[in-house]
């Protein structure tokens, strides 16, 4: 079967009710983006921290995966799918995608701030004092701006395979993840979901832009893929 990669950013789950990364004013949620995603930030104020992503851990436990999730879905009834997302909610996965790969971590979960590897699920409030079995204080499992994307090269191995790729939802604006698009073979058919596309047809070699949002634009690329 062929490969199918599909890149997904904030627009994707926008339609489920969660807000887009920041504001136009650039704000998220009301705080600058360093006082609640940086290490600078978490040195600075661990509790402000802690509640930010713990008011975002309990919003995304009352919303649910929207039409696009599903239909995404689908193309793993012809095709081998891999979603490659910057987002941190789990609505692929609760929508039934098979393999997910998440570039900037994931709300629920955390892990230890002196061991990387020590990772566990969290769907309750994270507060000061909650250790890992090391003795150490746990943190959001989230890539925050300063810090070095992990899973990046497994990403770009992904991409380089793709027989398709299919953009969803981002501005292609925020880097590296932004950067993936360019690993693709020569050719590679290209699909760019977005209401407000930030590329022209003229940007990538084989490009198909769909100016819509999410729900309307999979939907008309899922039927095209699987008829």
């Amino acid at each position: 079967m062929k490969e199918i990669v599909i890149l997904t950013g904030a627009g994707m789950s926008a339609e489920s009710g969660l807000k887009t990364f920041r504001d136009a004013d650039g704000l998220w949620e009301g705080h600058d983006i360093m006082e609640v995603a940086s290490p600078i930030g978490w040195n600075k104020n661990k509790n402000l921290v802690l509640d930010f992503y713990n008011k975002r851990r309990a919003q995304l436990l009352t919303v649910s995966p929207n039409i696009a999730h599903y239909l995404l879905v689908e193309l793993e009834n012809k095709y081998n799918v891999t979603v490659v997302t910057q987002n941190v909610d789990d609505l692929h996965e609760r929508a039934g995608s098979s393999n997910v790969v998440h570039l900037h971590g994931e709300l629920l979960k955390v892990r230890s701030t002196k061991n990387y590897n020590l990772v566990y699920d969290w769907k309750i409030d994270l507060n000061i004092g909650d250790f890992c079995e090391e003795n150490s204080q746990l943190r959001p499992h989230i890539v925050w701006f300063g810090e070095e994307v992990p899973i990046l090269t497994k990403a770009i191995d992904i991409t380089e395979k793709a027989d398709i790729l299919i953009i969803v939802g981002t501005s292609m604006q925020v880097y590296p993840a932004a950067n993936l698009v360019n690993f693709v073979k020569s050719g590679t058919p290209i699909f760019f979901i977005d209401p407000k596309p930030t590329i022209n047809k003229n940007s990538f070699e084989n490009l198909t832009i769909f100016a819509e949002n999410a729900t309307i634009g999979v939907k008309k690329i899922v039927t095209q893929l699987i008829t």
